[in-house]
């Protein structure tokens, strides 16, 4: 019998993503848009002034060190996002993926080790798709955005989902296809023998190696 970890991840495999209404929602339904929303990996457009930022190294870089609290800070109400799509079985749920090997996070926190953003996401062959980012520092986010990328550039990924676009994500290049288009894209990408691997690398050499290979 098939769990849900699994009726998730064929979901995704068939291009379609769970979403609730709120937090206090008991369940989700599966959404499939009629455009979906990309981030070029390679040709990921970093804001001159965001890049002198991470030049400086304001924060430490970790991978799925602390997913559930990524996940939470995610779901977390803020002042210009009063509700959420992340609801407690959508939480349990991707909580069971990343202790599978499936999902997996990007922390950024301070040099005394405070999370204050990241993001997290669900990898299936060369494809990830990212679910969704917070921030209680500036920047936080977008940093992880972009070491997002860079490890994924280095692991061979081909395709960034971001399933919508918004005006936060239009600054880094995200751009829309139909989704037809994208699902037959995801046929071929997602049977690709990619790894996830941010464990045996050095984070701040992947990205200076990205960063050298964009200007070149």
């Amino acid at each position: 019998m098939k769990t849900l970890e699994d009726i998730i991840l064929d979901g995704y495999r068939t291009g379609i993503f769970p979403m609730a209404e709120s937090a206090e929602d008991e369940g989700f339904a599966f959404y499939k848009p009629y455009m979906r929303g990309l981030i070029p990996i390679k040709d990921l457009h970093i804001p001159a002034k965001l890049l002198k930022t991470i030049r400086r190294q304001p924060f430490d870089i970790t991978i799925d060190r602390s997913f559930e609290a990524v996940i939470d800070g995610c779901a977390a109400a803020t002042p210009k996002r009063g509700k959420t799509w992340i609801n407690t079985p959508i939480r349990d749920i991707f909580v069971g993926l990343h202790e599978a090997g499936h999902a997996h996070s990007i922390e950024c926190r301070t040099k005394y080790g405070r999370l204050v953003g990241g993001l997290y996401g669900l990898a299936i062959g060369a494809v990830f798709c990212g679910e969704s980012m917070f921030s209680t520092e500036r920047d936080a986010s977008k940093i992880a955005l972009v070491y997002l990328c860079a490890l994924l550039w280095k692991c061979g990924y081909t395709v960034l989902d971001t399933q919508f676009i918004n005006p936060h994500l239009l600054q880094f290049g995200a751009y829309e296809i139909p989704q037809e288009t994208y699902e037959q894209m995801i046929a071929t990408e997602m049977k690709k023998p990619v790894i996830f691997d941010g464990h045996s690398c050095d984070l701040d050499t992947v990205l200076q190696d990205y960063l050298a290979v964009r200007q070149s």
